[in-house]
């Protein structure tokens, strides 16, 4: 009998506002730069690569974590052909979407506070399990949903040090929350992290396509988080 709910964060409870490239768009031309926009799919490719949750390590820090996004943010202004005011660029792309400076970016889908509250009145418990670079917590509060939650895993926090799909970041919920694998169901949109990460720990997993780009690629799929009570019996 299904007793908890894990969720993904991103894209699957909340998304940016506005997207990176919009963002860069206003930027570039405050700033009377170009943007080389045939670069720009590979170059996001590079930002993002390598952000996994860092081996645990004695010297780890935030700080440095949030420096190295600094970093990344820099080459990849340069990497879209940008030469002039790099550093200060960075930064107000950044402030403009990055949740660590712009919490305000972050918008609730509709259809998540309506489901939580489900949930949390039929007696579910819920964590969130997310991959992660930031605290996650303090986001949460702002958006107005951290107290329907058991748990906020978040794979950069220093006491978990895991991100989906390793095994230890689920294991890690499991044992915050207190039940065991086979009472619990994980939702979340992305497949290779969700799904089989999930489902590697023997959680049942839930694939949320809000545009159905997957179809087909799971069988228990759904587009809307108000989907979940149904197909968990949760009336």
């Amino acid at each position: 009998m299904v007793q908890a709910v894990f969720f993904d964060f991103y894209e699957t409870l909340c998304f940016h506002r506005y997207s990176l490239a919009e963002n860069l768009e206003r930027i570039a031309e405050r700033y009377g730069v170009e943007v080389n926009w045939k670069r720009c799919e590979t170059a996001l490719k590079s930002l993002f690569a390598g952000t996994s949750a860092p081996a645990p390590t004695p010297h780890y820090s935030l700080l440095e974590s949030s420096i190295t996004v600094m970093l990344r943010e820099c080459e990849f202004i340069r990497e879209v052909g940008i030469e002039k005011h790099v550093e200060q660029i960075a930064w107000e792309l950044l402030q403009s979407g990055h949740y660590l400076f712009a919490a305000n970016s972050a918008t609730l889908y509709d259809d998540v506070i309506p489901t939580l509250q489900h949930f949390r009145d039929a007696g579910f418990k819920l964590a969130i399990v997310s991959n992660w670079d930031t605290p996650l917590d303090p986001l949460t509060e702002r958006l107005g949903i951290a107290e329907y939650f058991d748990a906020i895993v978040a794979s950069h926090d220093a006491r978990v040090r895991s991100e989906k799909p390793d095994p230890h970041i689920f294991n890690y919920a499991l044992a915050a929350v207190g039940v065991l694998p086979e009472e619990t169901v994980h939702v979340g949109d992305t497949y290779e992290a969700d799904i089989v990460g999930a489902q590697g720990v023997g959680i049942r997993p839930i694939l949320l396509d809000r545009d159905g780009k997957q179809v087909g690629r799971w069988e228990e799929t759904i587009q809307r988080l108000s989907e979940l009570p149904e197909m968990l019996g949760a009336h």
